[in-house]
């Protein structure tokens, strides 16, 4: 981060964004529930192993390209988001995996870390209505280390997240 600004090939330890979700949690109200790991958790499959909770219950904040503009979907580990499917029911053509540079452009962390919060702008987001089952989930927290833990009630809240049916 010689710049200032981090790249999506640095370290996977990143204070500054752990920080701007720390905040973002304390300003909706929200108790700072973050917790860094010793070990990185990039996956929700390490995630979850990491924390002991079910595969489900972990909540991939996952940026997509929506017509050259940011789409978060808040998606369960457990299953992959079916892209034709969100497309369909958004009534758009197509929606894109976005790159780790477009990723870091819109929400200021790397891929594999990615918040549901701390953003430099609110994203449009959507949740996946199957992340209701769970009473708590756990959320990426800015970097590949840091995890948070939150009900679905706060998330959609907290990100003004429509829900959908995303798999």
């Amino acid at each position: 981060m010689t710049s200032g600004v981090p790249t999506a090939a640095e370290p996977h330890s990143d204070p500054a964004a752990v920080d701007r979700v720390r905040r973002a949690l304390l300003a909706a109200g929200l108790p700072d529930t973050v917790r860094t790991l010793d070990d990185d958790v990039p996956t929700a499959s390490a995630a979850a192993q990491a924390l002991g909770c079910d595969l489900g219950a972990i909540a991939n904040s996952l940026v997509f390209d929506l017509d050259g503009g940011p789409l978060l979907i808040l998606a369960s580990g457990a299953a992959r988001v079916d892209t034709k499917l969100v497309a369909r029911q958004l009534g758009v053509e197509k929606v894109r995996r976005a790159s780790p540079e477009f990723v870091l452009a819109h929400t200021g962390q790397r891929v594999g870390g990615v918040a549901p919060v701390g953003h430099p702008k609110a994203l449009r987001t959507l949740i996946d209505v199957h992340l209701e089952a769970y009473p708590l989930l756990w959320a990426g927290a800015g970097d590949h280390r840091s995890m948070l833990s939150i009900t679905y009630a706060d998330l959609s809240r907290v990100t003004g997240a429509e829900p959908l049916a995303v798999r």
